[in-house]
C-alpha cells in the first residue's frame, strides 16, 4: 500500500536549518528577557481555565486571521458531529485553493480523519468537506460559526468561510480569537487533536495512506506547548495561536499579522509564565459549614462543590477577598442539595467566582420538634 507523506525529502535539510534557527531564537528570547521581538498588529494572552486576559496589545483591532479560523470550525464539528461517522468526499470540496491534503472525489474518510487533516495540515479541502457535511453549504456553516462565536463571547468577529481564505468581512480580533481558542481547549478531543505531532489516515479510496505531520513548530521548540494553529495569507500576514501548559496553568497567546510569529509568541508566553502563577482560591469539597436551625439542637451541614483557581501576579494574593453570604439560622425542613447561601471571591472589587453552598444532608422536623416550638412560642 502506498504511503503519501505531506512533506518532500528535498525540503528536509532546509527545514532542519530553519528548525535549528528557531530553537536558537526561542532560547535567545528567553535569555534576553527584556528584548522583545517585533510586536504584531494585534496580540492577546489569556489563561484558559479562568479566561483571565493576561496581556493585550491592539487586542480589539479587527483583522483577518487566515487559517486560525479553523479553530472555530474544528470545535463546532467536534461538538455537533460523531467523529466516527464516515464522510464521502464530493467534487465540491476537491481542489480548494491553498493548503490541502489533496482529497479525491469519491473517497471516504471519518470526521476524525478530516479534523486531523484540518488542524495538522491546515487542509482547506478538509474545512469545506466538514462544513458541507455539517450544514449542507458554506453559507449555512458560516451562519453557525457566527452564532457559536457570539455564544463564546467573540463579539467583534465575523466569519464567512470555514478555512480563512481571504473574503471581505471575514475578520476577528486577537482577543476574540484567544477566547475562541480557550473555549476549544477546554474540550478534551480538541486538545488531543491539536497537540498531536503526527496522524495517519488510512486509504479510503485515494490509493495511498496519508501521514500527516503537524505544521505548528511551537510543539517541538517551546517548553509545554500543546497546540493550536498557524495561519498565513498575504492579506492576513503570519498568524499564530499557541497554547502551552506549565505548573498547572494553560495559557493561550494570539499574534495576528506578526512578522516573527514564533519568536513573538514565545516571548509573550514566557513573559506570562514568569509573571503569573495559578493559585487555588477555593476548594468546594473542603469547605464545610455547620448551620443552626430553628429547632434547638439541630444543625445542617453545608458545603460547596467546585474548586476555583486563578492566575495571580505577585502581590495580588493580598487583594483577594472572600465573602460568605450564609444565614446564621435556617428553617427546617432542609433537603439534601438545597441551596443555603453562597461564597463570592473578589480581586479588589472585581467578582471572580461565585459558588452556591448547599446542604449535604436531609434534616426534617419531628412531631416532638413541632410541639416544642409551639410550646416555646406560647411562653
Amino acid at each position: 500500500m502506498a504511503v503519501k507523506r505531506f512533506y518532500k525529502l528535498k525540503y528536509v535539510l532546509p527545514l532542519l536549518i530553519v528548525s535549528m534557527f528557531l530553537a536558537f531564537s526561542f532560547t535567545a528570547v528567553s535569555a534576553r528577557g527584556a528584548q522583545a521581538p517585533q510586536a504584531s498588529a494585534g496580540e492577546a494572552v489569556l489563561e484558559v481555565a479562568s479566561g483571565r486576559v493576561l496581556y493585550g496589545r491592539q487586542e480589539d483591532k479587527i483583522l483577518p486571521m487566515a487559517s486560525t479560523t479553523k479553530i472555530l470550525t474544528a470545535i463546532i464539528i467536534i461538538e455537533d458531529c460523531n467523529l466516527q461517522d464516515v464522510v464521502k468526499v464530493t467534487q465540491k470540496s476537491v481542489g480548494v485553493e491553498g493548503s490541502s491534503i489533496y482529497l479525491v472525489a469519491g473517497e471516504t474518510l471519518t470526521v476524525q480523519d478530516l479534523l486531523y487533516g484540518l488542524m495538522l495540515r491546515s487542509g482547506n479541502d478538509c474545512a469545506e468537506t466538514l462544513a458541507l457535511y455539517h450544514s449542507g453549504s458554506i453559507e449555512a456553516f458560516a451562519k453557525v460559526m457566527n452564532e457559536r462565536a457570539a455564544q463564546i463571547g467573540a463579539q467583534h468577529s465575523h466569519f464567512c468561510n470555514p478555512h480563512g481564505l481571504p473574503q471581505e468581512g471575514h475578520e476577528t480580533t486577537a482577543l476574540d480569537l484567544a477566547k475562541i481558542a480557550a473555549y476549544a481547549l477546554r474540550n478534551d478531543t480538541f486538545k488531543k487533536i491539536v497537540s498531536a505531532s503526527t496522524y495517519t489516515i488510512a486509504d479510503g479510496g485515494c490509493g495511498y495512506v496519508r501521514v500527516l505531520k503537524n505544521k505548528n513548530k511551537m510543539l517541538a521548540f517551546f517548553q509545554g506547548a500543546d497546540g493550536v494553529k498557524t495561519g498565513y495569507t498575504k492579506a492576513a500576514g503570519r498568524c499564530l495561536v499557541t497554547s502551552a501548559t506549565r505548573n498547572g496553568m494553560q495559557i493561550v497567546s494570539v499574534v495576528l499579522n506578526s512578522p516573527d510569529m514564533y519568536e513573538r509568541s514565545a516571548y509573550l508566553l514566557e513573559d506570562a509564565f514568569s509573571n503569573y502563577t495559578m493559585q487555588v482560591l477555593f476548594r468546594g469539597s473542603e469547605y464545610k459549614k455547620r448551620i443552626r436551625t430553628d429547632i434547638k439542637g439541630k444543625t445542617v451541614c453545608a458545603c460547596g462543590k467546585r474548586d476555583f483557581s486563578y492566575p495571580l501576579q505577585s502581590g495580588e494574593a493580598e487583594k483577594i477577598r472572600i465573602e460568605e453570604d450564609i444565614p446564621i439560622k435556617i428553617c427546617l425542613p432542609v433537603q439534601a442539595g438545597q441551596e443555603i447561601g453562597c461564597v463570592n471571591i473578589y480581586l479588589e472589587n472585581q467578582l471572580l467566582f461565585s459558588e452556591k453552598i448547599v446542604s449535604i444532608e436531609e434534616v426534617k422536623k419531628s412531631y416532638i420538634d413541632i410541639l416544642r416550638k409551639i410550646l416555646q412560642r406560647d411562653k
